[in-house]
């Protein structure tokens, strides 16, 4: 059974296809600048040089249809047909309250998501035009949607309810949602197992840092608390979007410059955060690189982005009691030992030691690293996010007729003798590179991987 797994943006469409049957990846990769002009695929085969071609794409079904020839092509393709595609996998962004766990596509869920449009405008409508182009080019096999929303649905009313007049939430839904929650499932899953706990014993806090960031409480294995709210403008400080702000600036800003909602929208989510500090970056290394040289602005950028971390990690922590372990994860959570070292500073008195060196070692997206220290009553892991694997045995489950929320629900991925081969075998390479990493990692791989 293999299995495409397709993101669509409003301007680009990520894919990965899966061989269920021999647990491997055949090919990944992205069409970038759709509808905009000047799109180009950049096409990813283990064992083979990237492929690159351009060739404009107008509208989604075009991309789609770019990664289809593309995937069946004699010379760079994986497989003979599209027959031998069984199902299909999408992004969703915002399921609402309706769904807490991914389902087939049929024309009622469809249309549910159409009506959820307003809640996720930037997200939802690209979503649904790869659904509806994918189902045209592939309309005999099944389609699945996983949400970023399902995994939030067992927080309590507490967490989720905002202090507004109580008829906006039963006229219009209007409630703490949260995103992120394909990386925060798999991530949740994944630190059990590094933890050597069973799921739903384990009290964590996670990081999922990206160009959009934000953190999950997770009490008893399940979603508690998270800091995107409504729409995925809230919470941590990102690289365009604001994060948490006094809202009444917004009208008194629309006031003093004149700016209609659509605009002050816009601002909040394209104009600010680190970008809106430093006038100039939206990319962590930058940023770090020019506060490094002593820009001011970058290095207020730094700090900002890491205090907010701090205090919701402080704040999450008391949620739930204690935490087993704090975990970052996505690019920057991954990459940024600057940032991860300036959020968990001074939290010796929770329980968070960390080691300095194993902090600057870890910068990999290919292994799952501690950077506590033995004695740190409380773990702190860096692990590569894999949301695209929550998409595959979702999908396959939901195809096979087993599936259910993740709380009666058994993920390959949490397995103790899980592996990634196509991890470790590029992780084999990062350590012929930078041998120390090998020290950090948690599962080091065996000295010899077949991708």
């Amino acid at each position: 059974m293999q299995v495409l797994c397709l993101n669509c943006g409003s301007s680009s469409v990520k894919y990965r296809v899966y061989d269920w049957a021999k647990k491997q990846t055949l090919a990944t990769g992205v069409v970038e600048r759709v509808v905009v002009g000047g799109s180009f695929i950049v096409h990813q085969v283990p064992g083979r040089d990237d492929y690159k071609l351009q060739s404009e794409c107008p509208d989604h079904k075009v991309a789609i249809k770019l990664i289809i020839d593309t995937l069946v092509h004699a010379e760079h393709g994986v497989i003979e047909s599209t027959d031998s595609i069984a199902a299909v996998g999408h992004r969703m962004v915002h399921g609402g309250e309706k769904f807490a766990k991914s389902v087939l596509i049929d024309d009622d869920s469809l249309q549910t998501f159409r009506r959820l449009s307003d809640l996720a405008p930037l997200h939802n409508p690209p979503n649904i035009l790869g659904v509806e182009a994918a189902q045209a080019l592939m309309p005999k096999i099944p389609h699945t949607a996983i949400m970023d929303t399902a995994w939030h649905q067992t927080m309590p009313k507490a967490s989720y309810i905002y202090a507004l007049p109580y008829s906006w939430y039963e006229k219009y839904g209007v409630r703490r949602y949260g995103f992120h929650g394909t990386s925060f499932l798999y991530n949740a899953k994944r630190a059990a197992v590094l933890l050597r706990k069973d799921p739903f014993k384990c009290n964590l806090v996670i990081c999922h840092i990206g160009n959009g960031a934000s953190i999950n409480a997770v009490k008893d294995g399940c979603s508690y608390d998270t800091s995107m709210g409504l729409t995925p403008l809230e919470g941590l400080v990102m690289g365009t979007r604001a994060g948490d702000h006094d809202a009444a600036i917004d009208f008194y800003m629309m006031g003093k410059e004149g700016l209609g909602p659509q605009e002050i929208d816009g601002i909040l989510n394209k104009k600010s955060g680190v970008l809106g500090i430093t006038s100039k970056f939206t990319d962590r290394r930058d940023i770090e690189e020019a506060a490094a040289k002593g820009d001011e602005r970058a290095e207020l950028a730094l700090e900002v982005e890491s205090y907010r971390l701090k205090k919701y990690i402080g704040a999450y922590t008391a949620a739930v009691g204690g935490v087993d372990a704090v975990v970052f994860t996505a690019g920057v959570g991954e990459m940024s030992d600057t940032i991860r070292g300036r959020a968990l500073e001074g939290l010796e008195h929770m329980g968070v030691q960390v080691d300095p060196e194993k902090n600057r070692l870890t910068k990999t997206r290919n292994a799952e690293c501690m950077i506590s220290t033995p004695e740190s009553k409380v773990k702190v892991f860096v692990i590569p996010t894999d949301e695209e694997m929550v998409f595959i045995e979702d999908t396959v489950a939901l195809c096979e007729g087993h599936y259910d929320v993740h709380t009666k629900f058994h993920y390959r991925f949490q397995d103790p003798g899980y592996r990634n081969a196509l991890r470790d075998a590029a992780f084999l390479k990062e350590c012929e590179k930078k041998p120390g990493l090998r020290r950090v990692a948690c599962l080091p791989p065996p000295a010899r991987v077949a991708a």
